[in-house]
């Protein structure tokens, strides 16, 4: 199946504790059906000194979130849509903002 949010991606959370936010899909993992979004579900990790350079402590970092809590930002409008495709003359397939029709670059 095609991937509706991909890497790159300005997102918005539609559902739990960060409902509301925005930010850009750092690493998506299909697999999983989890993406990794900049600013949102901030975990903290207790991490152990490695080596000379990294000192340990609590470590602030962004935590995994399922797929189907996030929805696309609209490029034109710049709100929530959701996302389909479509097949240009030239053959390449698109995605498509469902509320305005416009093409989603990646």
């Amino acid at each position: 199946m095609a991937a509706r949010i991909r890497k790159g991606d300005t997102v918005v959370v539609t559902t739990g504790s960060d409902r509301g936010k925005q930010g850009e899909v750092l690493s998506v993992s299909p697999k999983d059906n989890r993406a990794v979004v900049r600013g949102v579900k901030i975990a903290k990790r207790h991490t152990k000194p490695r080596g000379m350079g990294e000192p340990g402590g609590i470590v602030e970092r962004e935590a995994a979130i399922d797929l189907s809590n996030l929805a696309l930002v609209d490029p034109k409008s710049g709100k929530p849509t959701k996302v389909g495709f479509r097949v240009l003359e030239d053959g390449r397939k698109v995605r498509v903002a469902r509320a305005t029709g416009e093409i989603i670059e990646s």
